[in-house]
C-alpha cells in the first residue's frame, strides 16, 4: 500500500510516499498507529487528516491495498 505525504508529514517521513507492506494496517486508526510507531514525530502533528480515494476518512474507515491514501497535515494561513 502506498501512502502519500504532504507538508510536514513529508518532512517527518523523509519522503513524499511511504510504502507499507504489513497486513496489520486495515483501518485508518491502524494506519495512524503504524505511522506513529515508525515515525514518532507524527505524534506531534495535531489533528492530521487521512484521505482515502480523495475523501477525508474517519478512524473506523477500512483501508484496501488498492486505495489511494494521503496524509494531510493541518493547514494554517492568514
Amino acid at each position: 500500500m502506498k501512502v502519500l505525504c504532504f507538508g510536514i508529514a513529508r518532512d517527518i517521513a523523509g519522503a513524499s510516499e511511504i510504502k507499507i507492506t504489513t497486513e496489520e494496517v486495515q483501518s485508518v486508526s491502524q494506519l495512524r498507529r503504524y505511522l506513529e510507531e515508525q515515525f514518532p514525530k507524527f505524534q506531534s502533528i495535531n489533528q492530521y487528516m487521512v484521505a482515502i480515494n480523495e475523501a477525508y476518512a474517519e478512524d473506523t474507515t477500512e483501508i484496501k491495498s488498492s486505495d489511494h491514501i494521503a496524509i494531510i497535515p493541518p493547514v494554517s494561513g492568514g
